[in-house]
C-alpha cells in the first residue's frame, strides 16, 4: 500500500507563483495538466495556468508511468507489477501479472520473471530455448478508462518484441496479439499505437494502419477490423524551397506518429523533427510539426478506400492534439486548451529512439510557433519524463 508523504518542501527563493506547493491539486475538470517525473523518483503535477508545481497526495516513488486516460495512469512498479492509479485521489486498480496468459487464446510466448528487477525471460511456447531477456525499462503501454462505468482496457508490450498483450476489466490474465506473424505483410510490426475505447490503432513500419477491435466478439477477444492489404502512406513530396530550407538544418531527431480525431474517428499522421539551425552559434533546439490525413479514392463508389498519398492539414480548427494520448479533444480557452495546437512531451514513448529527448511544449499549427514553460527548465526540478493529461 502506498503511503502518503507529509513532508513539506524546502523553502524556495523563486517568485511565489512558481513555488512548489505541498497542497493537493484540485484542478478544473477538463483542464490540461502535466505529470512530471523527477530524476529523484516519484512524481509531481504542474498546472500551466498557474505556473505552479504541486505534490501528489500519495508517494509514487518506484513507479514508472507508462500512459494515461484522464486522471488514471498505467504504472509499473520495480517488479513490473502493473496497476492503474488515480494520481489525484487514493485509488488503485491491480492488474494481472504479465506472465499470466492462456495458451488456449493463441498465446505464442512465455514470460518468466527473472529475480526482483522486473525483467523477464521470453521463450516461445512449446520450446526449451534459452529465450530473450525483456527489460523492465522496455515495457510500454496504453490504457483507457471509462469514468462512468469503470470499464478499462490495457495494452502493453516490450519495445521491439513481436506481440502485444491486453486485458480488460474482469480479466485475470492477458490475451496476446501477434505483430510479426500476421495475415497481411502491410500490417506487420509496430511503430506507434493509439487506444481509444475498445479500438486499438497500430501504425506499422511499412507506413500502414492496423485497426483492432478489442471488444471481444470472437474467441480470441479481438478482431482485425481491416482485413485487406493497406497501401503504404506517403507524405507529399516537399517543394524545392522547403528542401533547401531543411538542408540548412542540423537534424537532431525525427519521428512519425498517429493520432485519432475523436469526433470523426479519422486517423491523422503526425511528422515532427527537432533540429539546430546550422548558421546559429547558440545551438538552440527547434521543433517542427506537420500533420497529414488520408484521402478517399471515390467516396460514392467505396467510402472506405483511400489513396496512398496523404494530404497535408494546415489547421486542426477548434481541436487540440495531445500526442501523449494520441487523440484530439475540443479546444476550450476557458479550460486552457488552446485551439489548433499540439501538446507534446516526447516522441519515443512506444519505440526507443536514441536521439529523442524530452521537450515539453505546445505547438500552434497555424502560426508554426512553439510555447515552452521556463519554470520546468529549472535545475531544481531535474525532470526525466513528463506526460500531458486531462482529468475529468
Amino acid at each position: 500500500m502506498m503511503q502518503s508523504s507529509n513532508r513539506s518542501p524546502p523553502p524556495d527563493d523563486r517568485p511565489s507563483k512558481i513555488q512548489r506547493s505541498s497542497l493537493i491539486l484540485d484542478p478544473k475538470s477538463g483542464s490540461p495538466l502535466l505529470l512530471l517525473c523527477p530524476e529523484e523518483g516519484g512524481c509531481r503535477l504542474y498546472n500551466p495556468e498557474e505556473d505552479r508545481v504541486y505534490e501528489t497526495k500519495r508517494d509514487f516513488s518506484g513507479y514508472r508511468f507508462l500512459g494515461n486516460s484522464g486522471k488514471w495512469f498505467l504504472v509499473a512498479d520495480s517488479k513490473s507489477n502493473l496497476y492503474i492509479v488515480d494520481v489525484l485521489r487514493d485509488e488503485k486498480i491491480e492488474l494481472p501479472r504479465l506472465e499470466l496468459v492462456s495458451e488456449d487464446d493463441g498465446c505464442a510466448h512465455n514470460l518468466k520473471p527473472l529475480g526482483d528487477d522486473g525483467d523477464f525471460n521470453e521463450t516461445l511456447v512449446g520450446t526449451r530455448n534459452y529465450g530473450i531477456r525483456r527489460s523492465a525499462e522496455d515495457l510500454r503501454g496504453r490504457v483507457w478508462v471509462d469514468e462512468k462505468t469503470g470499464d478499462y482496457v490495457v495494452v502493453c508490450r516490450f519495445d521491439r518484441c513481436d506481440y502485444m498483450r491486453f486485458c480488460k476489466r474482469g480479466d485475470d490474465r492477458y490475451r496476446e496479439i501477434q505483430t510479426r506473424v500476421v495475415a497481411n505483410v502491410f500490417l506487420k510490426g509496430l511503430d506507434d499505437m493509439v487506444l481509444h475505447g475498445y479500438n486499438l490503432y497500430v501504425f506499422t513500419p511499412r507506413g500502414s494502419l492496423r485497426h483492432i477491435d478489442l471488444s471481444g466478439k470472437d474467441g480470441f477477444g479481438f478482431e482485425d477490423v481491416i482485413k485487406h492489404p493497406m497501401f503504404t502512406w506517403y507524405r507529399p513530396s516537399p517543394s524545392a524551397e522547403e528542401e533547401e530550407r531543411v538542408r540548412s538544418y542540423k537534424l537532431i531527431s525525427e519521428r512519425e506518429n498517429i493520432a485519432l480525431v475523436t469526433r470523426s474517428g479519422e486517423v491523422l499522421f503526425v511528422h515532427n523533427y527537432a533540429y539546430y539551425e546550422s548558421n546559429s552559434s547558440t545551438f538552440e533546439k527547434h521543433r517542427m510539426f506537420r500533420v497529414y490525413k488520408r484521402q478517399l479514392k471515390n467516396q460514392e463508389e467505396d467510402p472506405k478506400t483511400y489513396k496512398p498519398r496523404l494530404l497535408e492539414v494546415d489547421s486542426l480548427g477548434d481541436e487540440a492534439l495531445f500526442l501523449d494520448l494520441g487523440i484530439t479533444v475540443p479546444a476550450d480557452t476557458a479550460l486552457g486548451i488552446e485551439p489548433n495546437s499540439i501538446y507534446f512531451t516526447r516522441d519515443d514513448r512506444f519505440r526507443h529512439m536514441p536521439r529523442s529527448f524530452l521537450d515539453i511544449c505546445v505547438y500552434n499549427l497555424a502560426t508554426k510557433t512553439i510555447k515552452r514553460f521556463s519554470t520546468l527548465s529549472s535545475n531544481n526540478l531535474k525532470i526525466k519524463d513528463a506526460q500531458w493529461f486531462i482529468p475529468s
